[in-house]
């Protein structure tokens, strides 16, 4: 298991778990997915995919590739991809994600950016001005 000689590529793959009834205090920073079942009170930051369990609670930001929240979150929310608040989902912060997934029955309280959608809806904007000027 240990030193079998993989490379970074498959260190990036990791899965790690962080069980029911565990309590973290601190930033966690990973380079694979995470899935936390427990409590955290801290920041965190992976490159890879967060899942929250239904328990779950985060005091804290998070930042990562994708997101799937089934748990409670109080802190910004900066997902560079996807991000999916399941049915049981308690968001309170700001959410700042490419694309957003709500289930009913998801709450919600802050402020989102959808900066895909957002850059589009000026550059049509901006396109509309200009063709109104030369015509």
């Amino acid at each position: 298991m240990f030193g079998s000689g993989k490379n970074a590529s498959a260190e990036a793959s990791a899965i790690n778990i962080i069980g029911n009834g565990t309590k973290i205090s601190g930033d966690i920073v990973s380079n694979g997915d995470v899935r936390i079942d427990g409590s955290l009170k801290g920041n965190i930051s992976i490159s890879g995919r967060l899942v929250l369990g239904a328990g779950a609670l985060i005091e804290g930001d998070i930042q990562a590739a994708n997101a799937e929240l089934m748990g409670e979150v109080k802190g910004k929310v900066n997902i560079t991809e996807t991000l999916s608040l399941k049915a049981t989902a308690k968001i309170a912060g700001d959410i700042i994600t490419s694309k957003l997934a709500i289930e009913p029955g998801a709450l919600f309280t802050g402020n989102c950016n959808m900066g895909a959608v957002v850059k589009n809806l000026n550059n049509k904007g901006n396109e509309q001005s200009a063709a109104t000027k030369t015509a």
